[in-house]
């Protein structure tokens, strides 16, 4: 009978100590345990103290601990995999706050800008250019005490990206004073625009240096690895197209509306009352306004600096993508060729006006040459008579 109960006692000991072995802690009290200091020990460490706490806390409720522990009943539950889990998140957490922001303005104030005087005028702020590109220069102006040949800092320094056909990016700069430096830009601007016409748009950049890639693109954003003069060039060079591109359209969908009244009209009354001067003014409108999208502003010049390294491609592909550069164009010459059609039909219509008074002219004057010979005739005759 006693072999029996200490057979008995010996398995009832043994079957609780593999239960017991199988409890493991919450990773919620591990963390809990582990950003308190003052629970542990000094001379322990967090993981030897919480092995130390390795067991279930009795309670008056029968789940009330549920909340702290885990019963996992398998063998095959890995602490080490739910930790390496929370530092991952909690380094992510960290990498949050190490973004740093920086706001972009893009603006468009006239049809020309004279490079050269405003490089002139700007010698001290030029930033040495990186490209043989010709149709803009670069102007940073220093936040710190540094001087102006120190280092360069992008987050921290204000930019001002200018192009010849007419647009302006500023990086890094209140709004209190963009006029001041836009006023700068027009003491060299010919074609300035008004100001209910002028074009602008913002921008966010991202700086994280910890990124995994070089950039990430997100809704009014991007996220950039490292934000250097290149990354702000082919940036402002994307952002000066699309406000550019925005002034033209809407140069062109004023002409577009103009037709449309013109034909309305033509429907109504069969007939326009455009003058011959102003209908040429419109074909050298609509002229002039692609020959500035596809030669100024270049939309289908490839950066230099897009081809010299693939990540500034890369950025300079995506925004393009996300701005519908081309497809907005796309846009644009199909309203344009519009316009074209509605030129030609309306420079016919004056031609065969114009053809229609000469006749009407010519039919008038031999009607005056018939009636001055009928009237020598009747005066010969009554000559001859007497």
């Amino acid at each position: 009978m006693g072999g029996r109960w200490r057979l008995t006692s010996l398995l009832i000991s043994r079957f609780a100590a593999d239960s017991i072995s199988r409890i493991q802690p919450n990773i919620a009290y591990r963390r809990f345990i582990t950003n308190n200091p003052l629970l542990i020990p000094t001379n322990q460490s967090p993981n030897s103290f919480i092995t130390v706490c390795n067991f279930r806390p009795f309670s008056s409720y029968p789940y009330a601990a549920n909340h702290i522990f885990d019963l996992v009943g398998n063998t095959n539950y890995d602490y080490d995999d739910e930790h390496n889990k929370y530092t991952e998140e909690m380094f992510m957490d960290d990498d949050i706050d190490e973004v740093t922001k920086v706001s972009m303005k893009a603006i468009f104030l006239c049809t020309s800008v004279d490079l050269k005087g405003l490089q002139t005028e700007m010698s001290s702020h030029v930033v040495r250019p990186t490209s043989r590109s010709t149709n803009h220069i670069a102007l940073r102006f220093c936040n710190h005490s540094s001087d102006y040949t120190g280092e360069e800092n992008s987050s921290r320094d204000s930019y001002m990206v200018v192009f010849q056909y007419g647009s302006a990016v500023l990086l890094n700069m209140e709004d209190h004073e963009v006029e001041s430096y836009l006023d700068i830009i027009r003491r060299h601007a010919s074609g300035v625009i008004r100001s209910q016409d002028t074009r602008k748009d913002d921008y966010v950049v991202k700086e994280k240096p910890l990124l995994s890639e070089d950039m990430q693109g997100g809704p009014d954003y991007i996220v950039l690895k490292k934000l250097d003069i290149d990354s702000i060039r082919i940036i402002s060079s994307v952002l000066g197209q699309s406000i550019a591109l925005d002034y033209f359209v809407s140069q062109v969908d004023g002409m577009v509306e103009e037709f449309t009244d013109i034909n309305r009209v033509m429907e109504k009354t069969g007939t326009f009352t455009m003058e011959r001067k102003k209908l040429f003014q419109l074909v050298g409108k609509a002229n002039s306004n692609l020959a500035d999208v596809i030669l100024k502003v270049g939309i289908f010049d490839r950066s230099e600096i897009a081809w010299r390294e693939a990540k500034y491609a890369q950025i300079y592909e995506y925004l393009r993508e996300e701005y519908e550069v081309t497809q907005r164009f796309g846009n644009l010459d199909y309203k344009l060729k519009f316009v074209e059609h509605n030129i030609h039909f309306l420079q016919e219509a004056l031609q065969n006006r114009k053809s229609d008074l000469l006749e009407w002219c010519i039919i008038v004057l031999l009607s005056i040459e018939n009636i001055i010979g009928i009237y020598e005739i009747v005066r010969e005759t009554s000559i001859v008579v007497i």
